[in-house]
């Protein structure tokens, strides 16, 4: 996945375009290094699937 793509999906879940976005165990560690470089990384919730995937939400109150 590119960054800009990866970028744009996670602004559609902070801006409730998107409720939640699946991602692959192929595509984890992409998405995960754009995401800990934003500021408001703490506001997204991963819950881990079978086999690798991984369901992002987007909440209004960053976790601690």
């Amino acid at each position: 996945m590119k960054e800009e793509h990866i970028q744009e999906v996670l602004d559609k879940l902070k801006n409730g375009e998107l409720t939640e976005y699946f991602v692959s165990k192929e595509d984890f560690l992409s998405v995960r290094n754009v995401l800990v470089k934003r500021e408001d990384f703490k506001n997204f919730r991963g819950v881990a699937k079978r086999g690798g995937d991984v369901l992002y939400t987007y909440l209004e109150t960053p976790r601690s």
